[in-house]
C-alpha cells in the first residue's frame, strides 16, 4: 500500500529492533518508539497506518494508550504484543477494537497477517472518511432552502408535497430540486437519498423543521 506505515512501540530495545527489522524485511515503512510518550510527541499518522503496541510498559501502558487514541479524531488499528498470555487484558484490548493480540515470541506469519489486516482496515476507514468529507462539502454548498428541499425529497416527498410543506409552488420546488441535484453531483434521486443517509449516520445533519406556511 503506497504511504502505508507501521508504528512499533516497545520499551525493550532488543524486541523493538527485532520487530522493526522483521517488518522492514517485508518492505513495510516502519517507525519505532521506545515508549508511548515518544510516539505521542509526533503527529498522529493521517494516512494508512497501524500500530504494533507492547502491552506492558513503564509510565503509560498499551491499554492506556489505546484508550487515549480512541478519544482522538483519528483511527489507528492496533496490534497488541505481550510477553505473557494475559487473558483479561487481551479481552479488554479486543473489546476496545484491537485487531489482534500476539504473545511473544510470535512468528512472521502471525505478525505479517495481523499487520495486513490492520492496514486494510485503516485504508477502508481512510476511504470512508474521504467520501464523507466530499459529502459534507457538497451539502455545505446548498442554501438553507435547498437543504429543506433536499431533506424532504430524500424522504420520498413529491414536489407538490414539498411545496405544500414549505409554503411555495411546485414549480419553485422543481427548480430548487434541480439545483440540489446539480450541487450534490447526483444523477438520480437514489444518489441524493444515499448521500443524506450517510450524513445522518455520521451525525452531520438533522432534519430542518418546516417553516410556517405563508
Amino acid at each position: 500500500m503506497p504511504q502505508a506505515s507501521v508504528h512499533v512501540i516497545d520499551d525493550d530495545p532488543g524486541v523493538l529492533r527485532a520487530i522493526s527489522r522483521q517488518l522492514r524485511s517485508y518492505h513495510y515503512q516502519v517507525q519505532a518508539y521506545e515508549s508511548a510518550e515518544k510516539f505521542l510527541e509526533q503527529e498522529l499518522p493521517t494516512t494508512t497506518a497501524c500500530l504494533v503496541l507492547d502491552l506492558k510498559m513503564p509510565e503509560r501502558g498499551g491499554l492506556e494508550l489505546q484508550d487515549l487514541l480512541s478519544k482522538r479524531d483519528s483511527y489507528l488499528p492496533i496490534i497488541f504484543v505481550s510477553g505473557h498470555a494475559d487473558v483479561a487484558s487481551s479481552v479488554q484490548a479486543m473489546k476496545a477494537g484491537a485487531i489482534d493480540f500476539l504473545t511473544k515470541p510470535f512468528n512472521d506469519v502471525e505478525l505479517i497477517s495481523a499487520v495486513q489486516i490492520a492496514l486494510e482496515r485503516s485504508q477502508q476507514v481512510q476511504e470512508a472518511r474521504r467520501l464523507l468529507s466530499e459529502d459534507r462539502n457538497a451539502f455545505a454548498t446548498l442554501t438553507s432552502r435547498e437543504r429543506d428541499v433536499c431533506l424532504r425529497i430524500a424522504q420520498g416527498l413529491l414536489n407538490k408535497q414539498v411545496g405544500f410543506e414549505l409554503g411555495t409552488t411546485e414549480k419553485t420546488v422543481k427548480a430548487q430540486r434541480a439545483r440540489v441535484m446539480q450541487k450534490l453531483g447526483a444523477s438520480s434521486l437514489a444518489d441524493v437519498i444515499r448521500l443524506v443517509e450517510r450524513l445522518k449516520v455520521a451525525g452531520e445533519i438533522t432534519p430542518s423543521p418546516a417553516p410556517p406556511r405563508q
